[in-house]
């Protein structure tokens, strides 16, 4: 019996082949991006200390969003991200996509913070 190939497996591969390249230093942080089927979470990372330094997600108060799964929210939390970490004074990032492809909620998040002031 042939059993369906597991999404998520498959993502974590493409996320770990990213990520041998991908390093994020407390000067130009990481921006990393997950994605589930209800919200989006995203979170900027310092690899050298191992800590986080921002984040933003639909899961937030300060979000208003009429659905946590499209697009618009998607857009919403990357600009949330780009000022919370301007804010601490963050400008140059690293872009993690997390395994995912770079369409839909993930380049919404991507463009919004780039728009909001992120350079990547």
């Amino acid at each position: 019996m042939i059993t369906k190939p597991d999404k998520n497996v498959a993502r974590k591969r493409r996320h770990a082949r990213v990520r041998k390249n991908l390093f994020g230093t407390a000067e130009r942080p990481r921006l990393n991006v997950y994605r589930s089927n209800k919200h989006i979470y995203t979170q900027l990372i310092d690899d050298t200390n191992g800590t986080t330094l921002v984040s933003a997600s639909t899961v937030d108060k300060e979000l208003s969003v009429e659905s946590t799964s499209s697009v618009e929210a998607a857009t919403k939390v990357g600009e949330l991200v780009a000022k919370r970490a301007l804010d601490k004074g963050f400008k140059s990032v690293v872009f993690d996509r997390g395994g995912y492809l770079y369409h839909g909620r993930i380049k919404a998040l991507a463009d919004a913070a780039r728009e909001a002031g992120l350079e990547f």
